[in-house]
């Protein structure tokens, strides 16, 4: 990115070893940034950092340091943001159907982890707090299509805690003056995304089984229609968030095919 070609900075990826973390340590060190990674490979993989690896140079590679932690551990979170600039907080379980069946755990990790990485950042002083917010919270409002200003009621636990999220960072706002800013995903892919286990998302598990020659599944009457972003887009609405002028701070934003134009760009 342009933005980062006369500029280095020290970032701080949670969830590194995931999906969506794993693609924003590479682009970040293809921009010859400083990385430092957390993860506790609950829902990552070290084969993803590993693709990391060969998918940058040598002397890139030099430039990331990696933790395996838990964000649950406020000690952790205390370490891993020293001397970050900005904080790209992906670290979550994810899933809704999870969430139904351990709320508890979803909850720990997605609320409790959520403010002990939050109030690191604080303490730390970092410039800006970019974390994945999720489309899920949206809830059972009909109104199509979806606005950041119109939400309703959750339909899930997991739904809450990415709600709890976005209520913490705005108190964060208004009583520390720190700043940050929510995405809300809109179901992403793209390479690295898992086809495997109860949780895998649509878009991995129809190519798995195009691959294999087995039978696409689409529940409902084929009627329903779904925004899906291509993990590129997400990557770059996470660097543009932590470089986009001050006025764009302390909100959400969808990241969608739809509405991707939000941000309030850098320069």
């Amino acid at each position: 990115m342009k933005q980062l070609e006369n500029n280095r900075f020290h970032w701080l990826v949670t969830g590194c070893a995931g999906f969506i973390g794993s693609n924003l340590v590479e682009t970040l060190l293809n921009c010859g940034q400083t990385v430092t990674g957390l993860d506790n490979f609950s829902t990552g993989f070290q084969h993803n950092l590993d693709q990391v690896q060969k998918s940058v140079s040598r002397e890139s590679w030099k430039n990331f340091t990696f933790i395996e932690g838990d964000i649950r551990n406020a000690k952790t979170c205390t370490t891993a943001v020293k001397n970050a600039d900005f904080v790209l907080h992906q670290a979550a379980l994810g899933s809704v159907p999870r969430s139904i069946e351990d709320p508890l755990t979803t909850n720990a990790n997605n609320i409790t982890g959520f403010l002990n990485m939050l109030d690191a950042a604080r303490q730390s002083g970092v410039k800006r707090f970019v974390y994945a917010a999720s489309s899920s919270t949206y809830g059972d409002h009909p109104g199509l299509p979806k606005t950041e200003e119109i939400i309703d009621k959750p339909l899930s636990p997991y739904a809450v805690t990415k709600y709890v999220n976005e209520l913490y960072a705005e108190v964060f706002a208004s009583t520390y003056g720190m700043r940050s800013i929510g995405l809300r995903y809109f179901n992403v892919f793209g390479r690295r995304q898992d086809p495997k286990g109860a949780y895998a998302a649509v878009i991995p598990l129809w190519f798995s089984a195009l691959i294999q020659g087995s039978d696409l599944f689409i529940n409902g009457d084929g009627e329903t229609s779904r925004d899906f972003c291509y993990i590129d887009n997400c990557v770059q609405a996470n660097l543009l968030s932590c470089l986009a002028l001050e006025k764009a701070a302390n909100q959400v934003y969808n990241v969608a095919f739809g509405y991707f134009d939000r941000l309030v760009f850098f320069g």
